[in-house]
């Protein structure tokens, strides 16, 4: 077996976890020495600092000027639950689910909301469901890109510009790296940790004037924890909106995602991010077209995704092992990286098929990308002698 030789370049940053994801290149703690600690985040100088993340998004984001962008606690997850709780019920609803965060929301509706008017428009690892089945009537649930996939939706077309329904996009990894069709969208949702390289714990939720007309109108069956109350006494709560914050916020955390926006409009706002992102995606097909034992996880070359680069292991030692074997063979390559100290954290997420992960967000440069990929190339050669070896005994 012909063997690649160890490389002598190295990432020089070996961060490529799909989350928390890769600080801003020339990242230092140092950024973060104006936070206002000890501070209550409802003081006036704090609670600016919280609406300038919130005008800063919108700006970079190109959002319309009546929807509403605020802060919300447990990231991305509680974005989206808030969501859910908040405005599911008046209406059947589609939930699209193509990977784990989608079946997530799915056993959230069905299970836990239980929602006897609800279908789940589902496929395997690498595709997409039909997108055309979704019923303009209905509110939608859905992820614009597959993190533990790989797989992105190309575009909105397939949701009705009359809809009925509300369009719920779950955008955490595809936020400043995808662009987004707001015409078509009415609640959308990210975290600060993903593309722009932000601390855990925040997510964003945005609102469509459609969806707040939901929220005003609309009383949920179920009691609301108080972190996910939005309206009171039938009308919006505007200041969550504009930096009031439902619960206390690390003001830390939100001096590094002002750093990260900042950042962001350094690089060309939201054009120069989706120009990052796509260059690293790039570079890793570039790379796949050559090597036998690698191709990418998403099956139709226009839903790859440009932040979680999900690869699958194709080669005929790899196949002809018993799934246990795959797994176990897809753990070791991963960890001979991490050892190596030339990429951390890059392991297929855990309900995917055994494989390999590359965060490609705007934070991640493309040499770094570059200069990975032939150790890829290294350790899988490695492993499949050690496997062949193993094999043979």
């Amino acid at each position: 077996m012909a063997s690649a030789s160890k490389p002598d370049l190295r990432p020089a940053n070996p961060n490529f976890s799909s989350g928390p994801c890769a600080k801003r290149p020339g990242f230092t703690l140092d950024a973060l020495s104006g936070a206002f600690l000890g501070r209550s985040h409802r003081a006036a100088k704090p609670k600016a600092r919280l609406a300038e993340i919130i005008t800063r998004s919108r700006a970079i984001l190109g959002m319309p000027e009546d929807w509403r962008l605020g802060i919300v606690p447990a990231s991305d997850t509680g974005a989206v639950e808030l969501a859910l709780w908040s405005l599911l019920g008046p209406r059947p609803v589609d939930i699209v689910a193509f990977e784990s965060f989608g079946e997530g929301w799915a056993t959230d509706i069905l299970k836990q909301l239980r929602l006897k008017d609800a279908r789940v428009l589902s496929a395997e690892y690498g595709r997409l469901p039909d997108l055309e089945a979704v019923d303009p009537a209905h509110d939608v649930v859905f992820t614009w890109n597959g993190t533990t996939s790989g797989v992105r939706i190309k575009n909105a077309d397939w949701i009705a510009a009359d809809r009925d329904g509300l369009a719920i996009c779950d955008a955490t990894s595809a936020a400043f790296a995808m662009r987004l069709d707001w015409g078509k969208l009415d609640v959308v949702t990210w975290s600060w940790q993903k593309v722009l390289g932000g601390e855990a714990a925040h997510g964003m939720l945005a609102l469509s004037p459609r969806a707040v007309e939901r929220l005003t109108s609309h009383t949920p069956a179920w009691p609301m924890p108080k972190i996910f109350r939005l309206t009171k006494g039938g009308k919006l709560n505007e200041g969550i909106f504009k930096g009031e914050t439902i619960n206390t916020p690390s003001m830390l955390c939100a001096e590094d995602a002002l750093d990260g926006l900042r950042w962001a409009e350094s690089v060309g706002g939201l054009q120069g991010l989706v120009a990052r992102s796509e260059a690293n995606l790039a570079a890793v097909a570039d790379w796949v077209a050559r090597p036998d034992w690698v191709d990418f996880l998403a099956e139709d070359p226009a839903t790859r995704s440009c932040t979680s680069i999900c690869l699958k292991i194709v080669a005929p030692w790899f196949t002809a092992l018993p799934n246990e074997q795959q797994a176990a063979a897809a753990k070791k390559l991963a960890a001979m990286l991490e050892q190596e100290g030339v990429a951390y954290d890059i392991g297929g997420y855990r309900d995917a098929p055994p494989g390999i992960r590359i965060w490609g967000g705007a934070t991640v440069e493309t040499r770094d990308v570059q200069a990975l990929l032939p150790w890829l190339d290294w350790a899988h050669d490695v492993v499949a002698r050690e496997f062949a070896v193993e094999k043979a005994a």
